[in-house]
């Protein structure tokens, strides 16, 4: 079983940033710190919860040099040590230093904006710089439209991730969720910088507006597509979302075309009943009835079985590719229903149907049944 994310912090951990902390401070009670740290609630805490915590303890440390202003100097300082360390690697356990700027420093704006965009390189202030966007929402949406000019692709990238609407694990920002078009002119900027890293984060961003305003997603993607090979794949990446939920415009913009000639022959699930822990086999065959070659995205959707007695629909790709002209051709899939901890299964009926081009096949049943 992997570690839990919550236990990277750990004895090591903190012997490495202490380290460094005590360049900086040389007199930082680093015992009493741990102490206070690693209290009898430490072990019930959840990642972020530990963050928050290692925040809170550090600032009560670091309160003797002064006002915030002071320690994020020093703090600032610590971060250019870590930068300089032998073996550094940008590792999720140093949130914590844009979460100190997020929640000492909103009423200090200058300075902690600053702050972000030095920590970003190091460590991602995505999750940081939304209270400042609630807060400051038009001086802070200049801001990032200078940020998405900047020379280092962490700042630039920290312009629309740090917007994201839906960002996983930040808060959300409801008022782009509600008007996208605030957000828009960074994603124009950054549309077609240099690094696959930025336009990963652009189309993140997009395709997050999708599940709120789809419409305005598709038509983004028409005005995008087609300009060049880079900004085709940050569209097809940004429209993800709609395209597995079968959207026809987008099916035909990314040359997915009808299934008139396209035929699903001797679909058979290999094991209808099976337990939790194993794979469920299936097989069939994709005809294609065609004259020509024909460009086919090709997916399955196994709908699960919920505790209210309702099924969930989960879409899974299998390919897209040319297939040839008149064509018949063999396909093996399985699916895993393992445990994790995204999802929980309940025992019954669940269903499982190919997409062709976006257009879901006749269903078929399978069991999912109670260990022997």
């Amino acid at each position: 079983m992997a570690t839990p994310l919550k236990d990277l912090y750990n004895t090591t951990f903190f012997d490495a940033f202490l380290k460094q902390v005590l360049l900086v401070v040389p007199d930082f009670d680093t015992t009493n710190f741990l102490e206070q740290l690693l209290d009898e609630n430490w072990d019930n805490l959840a990642l972020k919860q530990r963050m928050r915590h290692i925040t809170l303890v550090l600032a009560q440390h670091l309160s003797p040099l002064g006002n915030y202003e002071a320690q994020l100097a020093v703090l600032l300082e610590i971060l250019r040590k870590l930068k300089a360390a032998p073996k550094h690697a940008e590792s999720i356990e140093y949130l914590f230093l844009p979460d100190y700027v997020a929640h000492f420093g909103l009423e200090s704006y200058a300075t902690s904006v600053a702050a972000l965009a030095e920590i970003t390189p190091f460590i991602t202030a995505e999750f940081a710089v939304r209270p400042f966007l609630m807060q400051y929402p038009v001086v802070m949406l200049a801001q990032m439209k200078v940020w998405a000019t900047d020379p280092n692709e962490h700042i630039r990238r920290l312009a629309s991730e740090g917007c994201r609407p839906r960002l996983p694990w930040g808060m959300a920002l409801k008022t782009y969720q509600k008007d996208p078009q605030l957000i828009l002119p960074i994603l124009e900027l950054l549309k077609n910088d240099p690094s696959e890293y930025v336009r990963r984060s652009v189309a993140n961003n997009l395709n997050d507006i999708a599940k709120d305003d789809p419409e305005l997603i598709i038509e983004i993607a028409k005005d995008w597509y087609g300009n060049t090979t880079q900004t085709d794949a940050l569209v097809k990446h940004a429209t993800r979302t709609l395209l597995k939920q079968g959207n026809q415009e987008l099916m035909q913009l990314f040359g997915f075309g009808a299934t008139d000639q396209i035929k699903i022959e001797k679909l058979k699930i290999k094991n209808p009943v099976l337990q939790l822990g194993e794979y469920l086999y299936f097989d069939f065959e994709l005809q294609n009835l065609a004259e020509k070659a024909t460009l086919i995205r090709l997916e399955y959707a196994i709908y699960y079985l919920k505790a209210n007695g309702s099924l969930s629909r989960k879409v899974f790709k299998i390919s897209e590719k040319e297939y040839s002209a008149q064509s018949t051709t063999s396909i093996e899939r399985k699916q895993h229903f393992k445990p994790i901890s995204t999802r929980k299964y309940h025992f019954g009926q669940h269903q499982l149907a190919l997409i062709v081009n976006g257009v879901e096949q006749p269903k078929f049943d399978f069991e999912l049944c109670h260990n022997l």
